[in-house]
């Protein structure tokens, strides 16, 4: 599936998400409309290619990750396929 960005695995990059000043409901909104406002953080974080890494290798279903939602992560799933073929 592609290089992952070093340390996706090891979860301790978790600590250090922008994210976790927000409320939990900011990742896993329930409106579509809200999605902006989570990629907006993570626009800003520092860990943002981890978390997206970590969300891809985990086959993360729900939620913004690394700032792509479900529907984003499954075409970057298939570009980074396509990539490495």
């Amino acid at each position: 599936m592609g290089a992952l960005v070093n340390g996706a695995n090891d979860a301790k990059w978790m600590a250090d998400g922008l994210c976790l000043k927000f409320d939990y409901d900011l990742c896993y909104p329930e409106k579509k409309a809200r999605i902006a406002d989570a990629k907006k953080v993570c626009e800003q974080c520092a860990v943002r290619l981890k978390c997206l890494d970590w969300a891809i290798e985990h086959d993360e279903p729900e939620g913004v990750w690394g700032g792509m939602g479900p529907t984003e992560r499954r075409k970057e799933i298939k570009r980074r396929r396509t990539v490495t073929l």
